[in-house]
């Protein structure tokens, strides 16, 4: 195959994918010799920049994304009448970061650290693929543990659990907040 076929095969590839291409989906599509995905990233990227394309290539959760640069955000916003905010609650915001931080984590211990009920935000947070079911903890009961997703992770715009800002950032950030402060001292 052209070497520049292959550009535009893993082009129309990444524009056409819900998710994010990896290389494993990239050997399904070539049955023989599959291209080196992360070289034609790098290609594209190049060629993207040397463009000066509205678009850019991003590693999310382990695989590649088409995404709009960031400077031109609003206008798809308002193409799609969309907000770019997640539809989330306070509260669903609060134990999806507790999850995130702390996990694998049962809902009791969610509880403790939020101090109130958390049942119908972890049913939110299963029902938009935002946390899962790990397994059990040894404890007494065997309570359910919860992790993030994949879809954690795109959603927010990162590639690993490591890209997080640390506890310590954040509070940091905050320090003007008290009660967020509170909240996140309570993480700790």
């Amino acid at each position: 195959m052209v070497h520049e076929n292959i550009n535009l095969i893993i082009e129309a590839l990444l524009f056409a994918s819900p998710d994010p291409l990896t290389q494993k989906k990239v050997n399904i599509v070539f049955e023989d010799n599959p291209p080196n995905l992360e070289e034609v990233i790098l290609r594209l990227t190049q060629q993207y920049v040397d463009q000066g394309n509205a678009i850019e290539i991003q590693n999310v959760s382990g695989g590649f994304q088409l995404r709009t640069k960031p400077e031109y955000d609003n206008y798809v916003r308002r193409l799609l009448n969309k907000t770019g905010q997640l539809h989330l609650s306070q509260a669903a915001l609060e134990s999806l970061s507790i999850v995130a931080y702390k996990q694998p984590i049962s809902r009791i211990d969610m509880e403790a650290i939020r101090g109130v009920d958390c049942v119908g935000v972890l049913k939110t947070l299963l029902k938009k693929s935002f946390v899962k079911i790990k397994g059990r903890d040894e404890g007494p009961g065997r309570p359910l543990l919860y992790t993030t997703t994949d879809e954690f992770l795109q959603a927010f715009g990162l590639n690993r659990l490591s890209e997080m800002p640390k506890l310590k950032e954040v509070s940091e950030l905050l320090e003007q907040e008290p009660v967020l402060t509170d909240q996140i001292n309570a993480f700790k």
